[in-house]
């Protein structure tokens, strides 16, 4: 499988559920911590973004690799048009928690480091509460420093910035949904949080483990003898 990053801060908590709930899997990490600046800079996943992760993608698959995984929120929606390009299945790392959040609750805060995640996660969750028929209302919170935090490697500043934030928006909210792959490490310590709180390594790798499952298999061809 390929794991499509745009930063490296995404890649060690995926390598350690694909270690625990797919451990015979061989992983081809692609990173470029170039496009999350871009969009960041932007606002929004521009052009040049979207064609960048369509390159990535397309290599994945001239690498034979069966299934491509997304670990980034923030450029989920270039991958929604990349699928009509590519053959090999793709996995956003972030639909399993959305469709998760809303079988939960009515009411689901979405919180972020970074602001371009706030939107794509909202309307992904919207739409798959859609699919399953379910009204809810989205409340988002943007934990503001915890990002630029992380990427100078005050790593105790970033967790205390969203742990507060997360405090407050779960008085709120029927479930919290961690819009990063970057802020799931922060699951361990909520336990006293008064309500579910979601984050999308775990539930994203199970359902790249089940799409796995359901792929065709491949029989081996038969010896004349």
């Amino acid at each position: 499988m390929a794991v499509v990053h745009t930063g490296p801060v995404s890649v060690q908590p995926i390598k350690e559920q694909i270690s625990e709930q797919i451990p015979d899997a061989r992983v081809i990490n692609i990173v470029d911590d170039s496009l999350l600046s871009d969009v960041r800079a932007a606002g929004h996943v521009t052009p040049e973004v979207a064609s960048r992760i369509h390159s990535y993608m397309a290599n994945a698959q001239g690498m034979r690799v069966d299934i491509i995984l997304n670990a980034c929120s923030s450029v989920g929606e270039a991958v929604d048009s990349v699928r009509n390009f590519i053959s090999t299945p793709i996995v956003k790392i972030d639909e399993a928690m959305a469709e998760e959040a809303s079988f939960i609750g009515s009411h689901i805060g979405v919180i972020a480091t970074v602001s371009t995640t706030l939107e794509p996660t909202v309307r992904l969750v919207k739409k798959k509460a859609g699919e399953l028929r379910r009204a809810v209302e989205v409340t988002v919170r943007i934990a503001e420093g915890a990002f630029e935090a992380l990427l100078s490697g005050d790593g105790a500043r970033h967790d205390e910035i969203v742990k507060s934030a997360i405090s407050i928006l779960a008085t709120q909210v029927d479930v919290v949904v961690l819009a990063q792959v970057s802020m799931a490490r922060l699951v361990p310590q909520l336990e006293r949080v008064c309500v579910p709180v979601l984050s999308s390594p775990r539930s994203g790798v199970a359902a790249l483990k089940r799409a796995l499952g359901n792929l065709p298999k491949v029989s081996a061809p038969s010896s004349n003898r």
